[in-house]
């Protein structure tokens, strides 16, 4: 089954911005750009998940594959790669329900089919017992997928990926689906505007100690950030960092206490 989330894959067209902007926004450097099939990667640890950042270098199939996905929807989110204890056996019931995974590769991951899994780009990988570091945030609290099928999309993460499903509820006029993926949550909106039919991964929220430090520490570092209001979940502060994320809509939250 599915323990939590391995990582996931932020498209950038500028490899050293990307990274420059994601050590200052997860709190953390030093980090290392390789390059590999035209496509330059920098993986950067946060707590309980990585991103890796990916832009197009050069000529390669990746490269030109990475280019388009550029071209299709801009710099942000453009894989969700989940964690498997045991990807034997996950891939053997993706593929008993109906999700045509491709094979396992050397570096023991697969991929759901692109049609299977509704436009999202969905990948399983195997635990490698690694720690990510963790730096002025202390790992993600949720990834957010917007969906114009609720339905199908719950059938999809809930009873063919076999997260559990926590909440169904409908705020301020958008249906809301959230399932327990490890320590962390896949956030299923409602999107009505999606007109091709696709899903869509979207946003990423952070989990801080302290609201109001963070969004100082990401004051002094010259990004655009809102003032710390209270969060939808009773008991907790959020605020929106509105630059520096590649696209990607960033959410910071602080807990509420146990």
């Amino acid at each position: 089954m599915i323990s939590g989330f391995h990582h996931v894959v932020v498209g950038v067209r500028d490899i050293r911005a990307g990274v420059a902007a994601y050590e200052a926004l997860l709190g953390v450097g030093d980090t290392e750009v390789r390059e590999h099939d035209g496509v330059a990667t920098a993986l950067i640890g946060a707590g309980n998940v990585s991103v890796e950042l990916m832009a197009p270098v050069g000529d390669g199939d990746m490269a030109r594959r990475l280019a388009a996905a550029l071209d299709d929807g801009g710099e942000g989110l453009k894989s969700l790669v989940f964690e498997a204890a045991d990807l034997n056996r996950m891939h053997q019931r993706c593929a008993r329900v109906g999700l045509a995974p491709e094979d396992i590769t050397e570096r023991r991951s697969f991929r759901i089919a692109s049609d299977r899994s509704h436009g999202a780009r969905l990948f399983l990988m195997e635990r490698n017992g690694e720690t990510a570091r963790a730096g002025g945030v202390t790992g993600l609290d949720h990834i957010v997928l917007r969906t114009p099928d609720p339905e199908r999309a719950a059938a999809l993460y809930g009873a063919r990926l076999g997260l559990d499903m926590r909440l169904d509820r409908e705020v301020m006029g958008r249906r809301l689906m959230f399932f327990r993926c490890g320590d962390a949550v896949v956030e299923l909106v409602h999107d009505v505007t999606i007109a091709d039919g696709r899903d869509r991964l979207w946003g990423l929220s952070w989990r801080v100690t302290n609201a109001d430090a963070a969004r100082a520490r990401l004051a002094a570092a010259g990004l655009e950030v809102s003032e710390v209001r209270q969060g939808v979940k009773p008991g907790t502060r959020v605020f929106s960092v509105r630059e520096g994320t590649a696209g990607v809509p960033t959410l910071m939250i602080e807990q509420a206490p146990l």
